[in-house]
C-alpha cells in the first residue's frame, strides 16, 4: 500500500455545533479525503474533486473548514511544536495536488 499524500493525526474534527473527535485523523490517499476518529473509524470520506476546503475569515491559523458530501466540518490541525499553520498549508496543498480544494 502506498503512503498517503497527506496525513495529520491529533486533529479536532467538529460538525457544528459539536465535536466529533479531539484526536482524529485527516488523510488524503488515492484521490480521496477521509476523516477518521482516533480509533480509525470513518466519519466521512469523498473524492477530493468533490471536497471544498479553505479558511473562513473567522477561523484561527490552525483551522480549516472542509465540506465533504455536503457536510461542513471544522478541522483544527494542531501540531505538537507549532500552531498548526504549517499543517493547514500542507493540507490545502495536498488537496490541490490530488485534484480537489477550492
Amino acid at each position: 500500500m502506498a503512503e498517503p499524500e497527506f496525513s495529520a493525526r491529533g486533529v479536532r474534527i467538529a460538525r457544528w455545533p459539536r465535536s466529533l473527535t479531539h484526536a482524529g485523523e485527516v488523510r488524503i490517499e488515492d484521490g480521496r479525503l477521509a476523516l477518521l476518529t482516533s480509533y480509525g473509524s470513518e466519519i466521512d470520506s469523498a473524492p477530493v474533486t468533490s471536497v471544498r476546503a479553505g479558511r473562513p475569515w473567522f477561523a484561527k491559523g490552525d483551522e480549516a473548514v472542509a465540506t465533504v458530501n455536503g457536510t461542513r466540518y471544522l478541522l483544527t490541525l494542531r501540531h505538537e511544536d507549532g500552531d498548526g499553520t504549517e499543517e493547514y498549508g500542507s493540507f490545502l496543498a495536498a488537496l490541490r495536488r490530488a485534484g480537489g480544494g477550492s
